[in-house]
């Protein structure tokens, strides 16, 4: 991975800095290291097989400009081209002008989403936290998610530049503003190997 950061980095320099997370779609520079030959894509291949593509990329990029913290939740949604009703899918929601769709739990459980950490990653930087054996719960309702954190512990993701975490996209997890913020960039992005049903559609990366 050392040889892309670089590149990387250099990608997402006119990307915005004063947002939590930037929603990407159509870098083409990106594409090849999401396919499942590319340097990215090929872990998650390696996870869910051979059918596995990017279906979503967001970028978070924390300094102490933009320190903010996330709760503890479960990722519930998924980004499709345009709205289709569809049973079995739903509440949907508009995020960036992106049209979000929350799917039955199975097709989430399949997935797999990676972290590409541009940045080291200290204890003090923001680690991601994460709920071990959480996903294997189904879908938690919001209320209860406190008390699966204190019956199953949390563990922290830290990482070195070029380090890829990867983790099942359900997952219940979280990240604290920063002790001693540093510049944080991580690329986050979520596989599938499912097609949608009908005419519903991936909007992919």
């Amino acid at each position: 991975m050392a040889d892309i950061i670089g590149e990387l980095r250099a990608l997402f320099d006119d990307q915005p800095r004063h947002s939590a997370g930037i929603r990407l779609h159509g870098i083409e520079a990106l594409r090849p290291l999401l396919g499942i030959e590319g340097q990215i894509g090929t872990v998650a291949a390696s996870i869910i097989g051979p059918n596995s593509r990017a279906v979503r990329a967001i970028l978070f990029d924390k300094t102490a400009e933009t320190n903010w913290s996330l709760g503890w939740h479960q990722d519930r949604t998924i980004c499709v081209r345009e709205r289709v009703d569809m049973a079995g899918y739903g509440p949907w929601t508009v995020k960036s002008g992106m049209q979000h769709v929350a799917p039955p739990f199975d097709l989430l459980s399949r997935m797999v989403t990676l972290r590409v950490h541009l940045d080291d990653v200290s204890e003090n930087n923001a680690p991601l936290m994460i709920v071990p054996g959480s996903h294997k719960l189904g879908r938690i309702p919001e209320v209860e998610i406190d008390a699966v954190v204190s019956r199953l512990g949390q563990q922290l993701c830290l990482a070195e530049t070029g380090d890829i975490w990867a983790y099942a996209t359900p997952i219940v997890h979280g990240s604290k503003a920063a002790t001693r913020p540093e510049r944080r960039r991580v690329l986050q992005i979520d596989f599938s190997g499912d097609d949608l049903p009908g005419d519903l559609d991936w909007l992919g990366v």
